[in-house]
């Protein structure tokens, strides 16, 4: 077997990447679980003071700022594996598109579980990314630049394409599939919300897979550039992105609203969201970055490497445990529950996934389905269980 099937040392992993990856997927947690709250018929949902504070931090904080940092880091380690199987003297487009391949199998058992899937929008971009895998720095760069700055346009042209589907989330008669109790309805309603509130809408479908390629790209960059790695030498630059990032993020916050409230008509030409939604992003991955270069928040960034390490593994069960909790298959809490419940109940979830995987990690080299993943990837089991240290006789005892 060779090396490159072995894992990563732990002093030759970028840890701050892990810390990132583990704060994304706590957002992603709290956005999931608050969707469950509208699952079912449309009525009006009135929040207590408390629930409209965690709306507010969701909103400017989680929503849409973690799975667009999540596709940074994709874009990030898709470049470090395409460097690492070409140096092996390994075909890195035929390993990578076998390894989408074996990732929309997973995405596609995720949206039995989860109408929300994203894994099937990675696995799909991976591919498209493959495109891309041989440019410079430079045109990933311009690339990356041109989607964003972009995008405002793409987004207001494609609001105003309407394609007529049927609202499963919201339909009675497709909700009795949910609420059934059958394993077979409930994953029948989840796949079929998957395709027609995901993969048939063009707000997604279009708007959101632009978003996600030019995240993906910027990764990519920052690879090249070797970002992660360099971040005490940068540390100047990260400040400045972090203030100037905030500041810009405040001010088209404040327009952005303005525009919503009197209805501007320019929203129908030009539509910011993606704008507030990449600025706040950055903001608060440069802040993480700044914390953790100066040595804050140690014990708790040490947790978050370990979530981060078993991403996979984390988010798919925090699915399938979510659909045993809200669906009818167990037990049938549905959207009966204040917003602050799912809210609270997704951190706490995602508290227990850390030390799980603390522990977990202490024991094997990857999460359980970051293993298979990586075994169906190489075609032949890599090494799970962490090797047991040597005994070493000591000498001076012979």
């Amino acid at each position: 077997m060779t090396n490159s099937y072995y894992p990563v040392e732990q002093n030759k992993r970028t840890a701050i990447v892990d810390i990132l990856r583990g704060w994304a997927i706590l957002g992603v947690a709290i956005g999931n679980y608050l969707d469950f709250l509208y699952i079912g018929i449309e009525k009006e949902i009135k929040h207590n003071a408390f629930s409209q504070v965690l709306q507010f931090i969701n909103r400017y904080f989680f929503a849409a700022k973690s799975w667009t940092l999540l596709t940074l880091l994709f874009g990030y380690g898709f470049a470090i594996l395409i460097n690492n199987v070409a140096s092996k003297g390994k075909n890195p487009v035929a390993f990578f598109a076998w390894r989408m391949v074996l990732l929309f199998i997973l995405a596609f058992i995720n949206s039995a579980f989860w109408l929300g899937d994203i894994l099937k929008d990675y696995a799909f971009l991976g591919l498209v990314l493959l495109l891309f895998y041989k440019c410079s720095t430079k045109t990933l760069a311009i690339i990356s630049a041109v989607i964003v700055l972009t995008v405002p346009f793409v987004m207001a042209y494609v609001n105003g394409i309407k394609i007529e589907h049927p609202a499963i989330a919201t339909n009675p008669e497709f909700l009795k599939l949910y609420h059934s109790g059958n394993w077979i309805d409930f994953f029948k309603f989840n796949l079929l919300a998957s395709f027609y509130e995901q993969i048939i809408i063009p707000g997604y479908a279009i708007t959101a897979h632009y978003v996600m390629l030019g995240c993906m790209l910027f990764g990519f960059m920052l690879q090249k550039l070797n970002f992660f790695n360099r971040l005490t030498e940068l540390k100047r630059l990260l400040k400045s992105v972090c203030i100037t990032s905030l500041a810009i993020a405040i001010l088209i916050g404040i327009g952005f609203n303005i525009a919503i409230i009197y209805k501007a008509p320019f929203l129908k030409i030009f539509h910011p969201l993606y704008w507030l939604v990449l600025c706040t992003m950055i903001f608060i991955s440069t802040a993480i970055c700044l914390l953790y270069i100066n040595g804050k928040l140690k014990t708790i960034f040490n947790y978050f490497s370990a979530g981060g390490k078993m991403t996979l593994t984390n988010y798919m069960s925090q699915n399938i445990l979510a659909g045993i909790i809200f669906s009818g298959i167990g037990l049938g809490i549905a959207d009966s529950m204040p917003y602050w419940f799912y809210f609270i109940l997704a951190i706490s979830v995602f508290i227990i996934q850390l030390f799980i995987s603390k522990w977990w990690l202490s024991k094997y080299n990857y999460g359980p389905i970051e293993w298979l993943w990586r075994s169906a990837s190489y075609r032949e089991w890599v090494p799970f269980k962490k090797a047991q240290p040597e005994a070493v006789t000591d000498m001076k005892m012979v």
